[in-house]
């Protein structure tokens, strides 16, 4: 039985189970509850595309009698591929698509319209597709023989940016739309269109990307290194597949005095334009109030009045602001709400607090305001089950369809910044991941309210601090990520804040990094258990083996540059064992010069390959070494290899330096590995906390290897030697 305040929650999850109910029948085979049995209509416009990908938008109109259940089916002329749909779920066959109703919209009644859209890939052409069946009957556009006197009279019309097409007529095969459109400002309408509810409006914001450290940046948008912002960048964020963008804004510093907190007009004014730069992409846009949530949100248990003066003064201009902004921006009351001094359960209530007063201030200030998608906040912006209990219990009383809760994610900490051993995606890691997003989704979700994941990565994944994830097991976990989250329905916002893309150069740091999240948004991608195979500088070259994690693929071979190899002469596979054989990899591996020698890519039925590098090292040796507690440098030869992680033990076997729990040391914040100046850093905040005598550090790297090395303090000085 289900129960809760809002009957118009309880009326839409019953919709939502007899869809469901109707696309399973209709995905097992069987007759659909209701066929087309007159006549439909479909119109198929690409309102925007860009290289190699597009936006689709579809309207099917039936003609014939009333659907309780619909699948629009279609095959693309040019081999496109749907990546990410919104208002029904689509299935493919080669170029055969299949979209079916999203439950909430599988009723309709004749003549009335159903929506729906997605994104896609494209290569050559975009030609349009020539012809749609609705739940197996053939949209002509007539109803009994007769035209229908709205349909589309276009003959031959291709998915240029505007065209509607006809989908009786056979799409140009060579007439596409301009693969780079100039982006171009569009006039906002003085109303806002009632949005979509809010499931589908959160569904259609899949994925996202968070503009970070830029205008939520201290004191200003170029203060913490990212260049500012321009429409070039967000053309290049949407043409990569992202659908909503978050911008967060941290608003102090640039307010008036007490009591008005007027908002500096020229402040405003440039988060004004990056919004319509935003909306005018086709972005969904979500904009919150960031960290002023510890600059002055945080002393609300001791200084109510005042925070509430000025928070309520802030969401009244951003209200009155973007009042009749388009339905796709949406608000978010805060970001990570933290209070001074104050217990979780205390904290629930104060988040309670300010979520009330944001929602019931932004409804009251009208226009589009009134049905705007609102997005609140857990405490601390944590998933774990007492915080999420209490945003429930907020969104029960508030009773209002067009609210989302969010949450951040950012994985398991060992592994997220590199402590305690946390060196690899564990099965700890992917219980974390599993356990944190069943927990939205069982109570959010199933109950029919969207879940926004507002900012995810791991903390440690930055280019100015290379080595703290290893790239391979940071891969795992973007591909667990992309899939947990969409098979719960859960809209993710990659966290950005320059580590992902050079806003500069408009490229991707890492582009197999974003290959594989791009990836994880529609399909599944293959792993293995390593992507790095090690061999040593001289003597014989065995044969090495990985574990694959096949994700429901199957395995269809290896390449190297370019090339097969050949299976059971160069690798054998044994369920899901891959071996190399010795002759492969010294064939690959050449002259044994230390590093990467040769990488090959391990291929799967979808999804990215996977590569696994051939690397040369042998043990790493480590010099004697003096300094003092401010820096203390060791002389290191990597010979090919590179550091996992650092022990620290005393000689009674206790644990040294910070984080005494453990005797895995924080990578990076107390010792920094440099390969190429040749050297480990042992940082003055590992010292900070180490006594006086003598320390074993026992370095791991990734091959395998490990080396023990001695220190001993003396007030501020330190010497070093091999152990």
């Amino acid at each position: 039985m289900i129960t809760a305040r809002h009957g118009g929650r309880v009326r839409m999850r019953l919709i939502l189970m007899v869809g469901a109910l109707a696309a399973l029948l209709l995905g097992g085979g069987v007759t659909a509850v209701s066929a087309a049995a007159a006549g439909c209509r479909v119109d198929y416009t690409v309102p925007s595309q860009w290289p190699g990908g597009f936006t689709a938008d579809v309207k099917v109109t039936n003609l014939g009698d009333p659907l309780r259940g619909w699948r629009l089916a279609w095959t693309f002329p040019s081999g496109q591929r749907v990546t990410h749909a919104w208002n029904a779920t689509t299935t493919a066959s080669g170029s055969r698509v299949v979209a079916a109703d999203a439950g909430y919209n599988a009723a309709v009644p004749r003549g009335a319209t159903v929506s729906f859209g997605f994104n896609g890939t494209w290569t050559g052409s975009n030609a349009a597709p020539a012809a749609f069946t609705l739940n197996g009957v053939a949209c002509t556009g007539q109803v009994g023989g007769s035209p229908s006197p709205t349909a589309s009279p276009s003959p031959t019309a291709t998915a240029s940016p505007t065209a509607t097409v006809s989908p009786t007529a056979t799409a140009s095969p060579t007439a596409t739309a301009s693969p780079t459109p100039t982006p171009t400002t569009s006039p906002r309408p003085t109303t806002s269109p009632q949005p979509a509810d809010a499931m589908a409006t959160v569904a259609a914001m899949q994925p996202g990307w968070n503009l970070g450290n830029t205008l939520d940046a201290i004191p200003d948008e170029t203060a913490w290194g990212n260049p500012l912002t321009t429409r070039e960048l967000l053309h290049h964020v949407r043409s990569e597949g992202y659908n909503s963008i978050r911008i967060p804004v941290t608003w102090n510093g640039h307010l008036g005095p007490a009591p008005d907190h007027t908002i500096d007009p020229a402040w405003l004014a440039r988060v004004e334009q990056i919004v319509d730069w935003s909306l005018d992409e086709g972005f969904y846009v979500m904009l919150n109030l960031h960290h002023d949530s510890w600059e002055w949100a945080d002393s609300y248990p001791t200084d109510k009045a005042a925070v509430l003066e000025r928070y309520q003064a802030l969401w009244d201009q951003l209200a009155t602001r973007f009042r009749d902004h388009s339905s796709r921006l949406v608000f978010e009351s805060i970001n990570e709400p933290q209070f001074t001094d104050t217990a979780d359960e205390q904290g629930d209530v104060l988040v309670q607090e300010l979520n009330t007063d944001f929602v019931e201030r932004v409804r009251g200030s009208g226009g589009g305001n009134a049905t705007r998608l609102l997005v609140l906040p857990t405490l601390h912006t944590s998933s774990e089950q007492p915080r999420l209990d209490a945003l429930a219990a907020t969104i029960d009383e508030l009773d209002d369809p067009n609210l989302a809760a969010t949450v951040h994610f950012y994985g398991w900490w060992p592994f997220s910044v590199n402590i305690a051993g946390g060196t690899r995606y564990s099965s700890d890691v992917e219980q974390d991941l599993v356990s944190s997003f069943d927990r939205v989704t069982s109570t959010f979700v199933e109950r029919d309210i969207p879940v926004i994941i507002g900012e995810w990565a791991l903390l440690a994944w930055d280019h100015t601090r290379p080595g703290i994830i290893q790239r391979g097991e940071f891969l795992k976990y973007l591909e667990a990520v992309g899939y947990h989250a969409r098979t719960r329905g859960l809209t993710t916002m990659v966290w950005d804040a320059g580590q992902f893309l050079d806003r500069n150069a408009l490229a991707w740091r890492d582009a197999g990094v974003h290959a594989m999240m791009r990836a994880s948004w529609t399909e599944r991608s293959g792993t293995a258990s390593s992507d790095q195979v090690y061999l040593p500088g001289s003597g014989a070259v065995t044969a090495r083996s990985l574990t694959l994690n096949l994700n429901g693929t199957t395995f269809q071979g290896l390449r190297h540059d370019g090339a097969d190899l050949v299976r059971g002469s160069d690798y054998t596979v044994d369920g899901d064992r891959l071996t190399l054989t010795a002759s492969a990899l010294s064939r690959l591996a050449g002259d044994r010069r230390y590093g990467v020698n040769a990488t090959v890519e391990a291929r799967f039925s979808q999804g990215v390959p996977w590569r696994i590098s051939i690397i040369t090292a042998d043990t790493p040796t480590l010099g004697a070494a003096t300094g003092s507690t401010a820096s203390f440098v060791i002389p290191t030869q990597f010979r090919g290899d590179t550091l996992a992680t650092m022990e620290a033990r005393y000689d009674d076997g206790s644990n040294a330096g910070p984080a005494s729990w453990t005797s895995y040391k924080e990578f990076w914040s107390t010792f920094r590995p440099d390969a190429d100046a040749g050297t480990i850093l042992l940082t003055q905040d590992f010292f900070a906390e180490v006594r006086d005598g003598r320390v074993t550090l026992t370095f791991h790297f990734w091959s395998g290897a490990q080396v023990t090395y001695e220190i001993t303090r003396s007030g501020t000085s330190v010497v070093g030697s091999p152990g």
